[in-house]
């Protein structure tokens, strides 16, 4: 049973007492024993899990980051190290007392088949999300049944977050895929046992197809990524559609920019929509969960109300690592403290939070768990690594150039993103321009390189043009640069 209704309201100090028992519980039952990663890196730095006491004890960990994850030539399935596997000589060996009196008696009393069947519900992987990560190939996060419940949890405590009481109706509007912003929206409504109508995007039903849906449910919540959200709403607008029955707007999987939920809220007001509320929020792959923003005026952000109970955030110095001050800016570390499946310890997010965390009473809700700033952006190094987010998907763009370049009949290319209509808050615009050989099947070329692509990115081009082989030359600058112009982010 889920004891959010008390858990959002109490003090600092019993948040804290909550926040540290559940984590020594955590590293000293849970990470320790049964991931092979932790273990590991706890026996390397000569660590023992009794050190970690309370939560500024985890500064003595070293980060886990990205690339900690990605296979190597002598272990191809490194993700699975992550993944707690209990054994029975584990289980024996870092069991209480207590817990193993209970094992024995439930063995006697209801079997030898029981214990089994409990261990594998709790702990055996059973769904996964996952992200696209640095390399070509997305890194895998599992989860159990245990996990599963928790991601019911923090659904029904999103939904308690945004204020959906009553009767609510939703369309989910995020694109069908295994990512978590997808599959959190999908449990939010198992648990509240509300009516969700997942469209998957537009990719599967188009625009006019999601519109057309929106229009028969008549749902009083629209969720999905900000700038789809906000191409599909200008189009009901130019179609002259009825949307007077929304009333809140839910966003995630991208950034929601300054001024966005104002003019959002502007073109569902000219569309009958009344006392219409939008609100933020922010989750990724790694922590299974997601957090929102409560409901506040348009212009103001009450920064992504958190788990304590379930999670420990921390914002660092990107540079030197040092655990900043609350409040202060820095990149945003995430650990487990309620997980099963793949979990993770002083995760480095690569995320930098302008305002930190605070664990002030908020002043709109009035809730007392600890809040993220929103005010946030993607570190240096992330862009180094030529990641972008298009269309709410982070993509390695270097993945386009290993499609294209194995293209024989591409002579040259260029890949263009931009925004449709040059307006800041549309969509994502994916373009690529080609020259190609005398001879090459035109529309051939484009079926092929569409289903290439959207199989490795999850991402299908707008738009593929092919021009003459000099203007080609001239749009990726090969004469006159060092380095051919391959990439071009037009977006704001």
């Amino acid at each position: 049973m889920d004891h959010w209704d008390k858990l959002s309201f109490l003090s600092l100090r019993e948040l804290k007492e909550i926040q540290n028992r559940k984590l020594r519980h955590f590293i000293s039952r849970q990470l320790y024993p049964f991931s092979p990663y932790y273990h590991r890196l706890f026996n390397q730095h000569k660590i023992k899990p009794s050190y970690i006491k309370t939560v500024e004890d985890l500064s003595i960990i070293p980060f886990t980051q990205k690339e900690d994850f990605f296979p190597t030539k002598d272990n191809p399935d490194h993700f699975k190290d992550f993944i707690l596997q209990p054994q029975e000589a584990s289980i024996r060996k870092y069991s209480t007392k207590d817990r193993l009196l209970l094992f024995a008696l439930l063995k006697i009393v209801k079997g030898k088949g029981y214990l089994k069947h409990r261990l594998e519900k709790e702990y055996r992987p059973i769904f996964l999300t996952a992200t696209a990560g640095t390399s070509h190939h997305p890194v895998s996060f599992l989860y159990s049944g245990y996990d599963i419940e928790n991601l019911h949890i923090s659904g029904a405590r999103l939904l308690d977050i945004f204020g959906g009481k009553g009767d609510i109706r939703a369309v989910n509007l995020f694109p069908y895929a295994p990512h978590l912003a997808f599959w959190q929206t999908v449990f939010a409504g198992f648990s509240h046992h509300d009516f969700v109508l997942s469209t998957g995007g537009g990719k599967v039903m188009g625009t006019e197809g999601n519109i057309e849906a929106i229009e028969k449910v008549r749902p009083n919540i629209l969720i999905g990524v900000p700038s789809y959200v906000y191409h599909l709403v200008r189009s009901a607008k130019e179609g002259g559609r009825d949307f007077s029955f929304v009333q809140r707007v839910i966003l995630g999987a991208s950034a929601v920019p300054m001024g966005f939920k104002e003019k959002l809220a502007g073109w569902l007001r000219s569309m009958g929509a009344k006392h219409i509320r939008i609100v933020g929020t922010y989750g990724f792959t790694e922590a299974k969960c997601a957090w929102g923003e409560c409901i506040t005026p348009l212009k103001i952000s009450s920064g992504y109300h958190t788990y304590p109970d379930k999670e420990v955030f921390e914002v660092i110095d990107p540079e030197t690592g040092d655990v900043k001050r609350e409040g202060e800016d820095g990149e945003l570390v995430y650990t487990n403290i309620d997980a099963r499946g793949s979990c993770v310890l002083r995760y480095r997010t690569g995320d930098l939070i302008k305002g930190g965390i605070v664990h002030s009473r908020c002043p709109y809700c009035h809730r007392t768990v600890p809040r993220i700033s929103s005010q946030i952006s993607r570190s240096s190094n992330i862009k180094s690594l030529k990641l972008s987010k298009i269309k709410g998907a982070l993509v390695n763009l270097n993945t386009f150039g290993s499609i294209l370049e194995a293209e024989k009949g591409i002579e040259e290319w260029q890949v263009q993103i931009r925004k449709k209509d040059n307006d800041p808050f549309e969509v994502d615009e994916l373009i690529i321009y080609l020259s190609v050989s005398r001879g090459v099947d035109h529309h051939q070329l484009k079926e092929k390189l569409n289903s290439s692509i959207n199989c490795a990115t999850e991402v299908t081009p707008n738009e593929i043009i092919i021009l003459p082989h000099r203007e080609m030359l001239d749009r990726v600058e090969i004469e006159i640069s060092n380095k051919a112009k391959r990439f071009v982010d037009m977006r704001p």
